[in-house]
This record gives C-alpha cells, structure tokens and sequence, in this order.
C-alpha cells in the first residue's frame, strides 16, 4: 500500500461491475472493502483475487436496505479508522411497464439503491469530513437521464441519487469531499447478456458496441483520485454517445 492509500468501501462489490471498480481501486493503491448483500464466497473471491495481484482487501456482508444491520456492520469497520473513499454500487432490477408493476418491485428497487445509499454514505460523512478529504461515487445509469421502457423503478431510484449527491456535494465540499455520480449505459456483464442482444446494442448505441466493466471501473478510479478534487457534484455519463 502506498502512503496516499485510503480504506475504500464498494457495496455491490462482488458483481461484474462492483469487482472491476474494487480492482481498480485496489491497483490504485486502497485497501479496499468489497461488500456483498449475501454471498460472501462472491466478495471473498474479488478480495483473494485482489490478494493475489499483490493488493489489500476485505470482504463484508450486510444487506444495505437494513439500516440497522448496515450501521452495526459500519461501526465495526469504523473501528480500524475513517472509510474516505464510498462507491455506492448497489442495486438491483425488477422490471416491468409501470401498468403491470406491483408495489413490491416498485419499492424494492428504491429501497436497494436509494435507501441504501443513505444507510451506507450517513454514518461515514462526519469521520470522513474530520480527515478534510473524502470520495463518494454512486453507480446510476442511462436509464435515469434518458428514461428506458420497464424501468420506472429503477430511473427512479437512480435519478434520486443525481439530487442526493448533487446536495450532499454542496453541504460537505468545504471539507474536501467530492461527491459525483457516474451513469453507465449498456455495460457488458451477466445483466446486460439477456436484456441487450448484440444487434439491439448496435442499434441503441451510437458507438455501435456495450462498454466494458473496466471502462467503468478507471472513471470511477479517477473520481477517487486526488487529482479529481474539484469535480464535484456531476452526473457523469459513461455510454456511447448514448445521451
């Protein structure tokens, strides 16, 4: 670890997406905390992956819609010190057209992503903003600039975040805190496999091709940099040309 390193907390952390960005970051030089919802063999492989290209890293597990479990699982993390750099990765999918959405994947969807971006980011603010320097990056999508047909829930979710982060950057910049939101489009993983077939995203996105985990992961390595200081409160689009 070098001597700029920082402890780094990514939720999601064991997906396709949320491995890149805790790869990254741990190339960058961060200990890194890879979270998981449940399946810790999924974060454990990230962290022992991260292990064994020479970097630092731990695996957690909590589930981020409980406030009370996530602010247990926190202050037992806070103990080894302050968490300065926050990915709010988390999220899931339940779509349908809102004509046919039932309450429960309306409020699931939210609770994951906008509920558990407070659960997570409230009790690490004031250690963060005592050490005079902080990152917090939160994953939104496309879906929440453009809109996207099923997906109400989710644009929702995720365009409540832009607000959020747009705020909070205000209230804690003074303390050398930079809060910014990336928005990937078609992202290549398991999720996009089966909702965005290759001539679909050929169609749908100007660059003619779904961009790639790493792509994403090096935005948001950069955005947790001491050289992205004064980027602060953007919505920053990672798609293609999409929107």
């Amino acid at each position: 670890m070098n001597t700029s390193s920082k402890r780094a907390l990514v939720t999601g952390g064991s997906g396709d997406l949320g491995g890149a960005i805790c790869r990254r970051l741990a190339a960058d030089g961060h200990h890194v905390i890879v979270h998981a919802n449940g399946n810790r063999a999924r974060a454990q492989a990230v962290v022992d992956a991260i292990a064994e290209a020479g970097g630092s890293a731990e695996a957690v597990v909590f589930d981020v819609v409980d406030g009370e479990a996530t602010r247990r699982a926190l202050e037992a993390l806070l103990e080894a010190g302050a968490i300065q750099i926050v990915v709010n990765n988390a999220g899931i999918h339940d779509d349908a057209p809102m004509a046919g959405m039932s309450e429960a994947q309306w409020k699931r969807v939210i609770d994951v992503s906008l509920h558990g971006f407070f659960h997570v980011t409230q009790p690490l603010l004031l250690p963060m903003a005592r050490k005079r320097w902080g990152r917090i990056v939160s994953v939104s999508s496309v879906a929440a600039v453009l809109g996207n047909r099923g997906q109400t829930n989710y644009a929702a979710a995720k365009a409540a975040l832009h607000g959020a982060c747009k705020s909070l950057s205000r209230e804690m910049a003074s303390r050398g805190i930079a809060v910014n939101v990336v928005a990937p489009g078609v992202i290549a993983g398991s999720m996009a496999q089966d909702a965005f077939p290759e001539d679909m995203v050929k169609q749908i996105v100007p660059a003619g091709r779904a961009g790639t985990p790493d792509e994403v992961a090096a935005l948001v390595g950069f955005l947790c940099s001491d050289a992205a200081g004064y980027i602060n409160g953007q919505v920053i689009g990672i798609n293609g040309a999409m929107g």
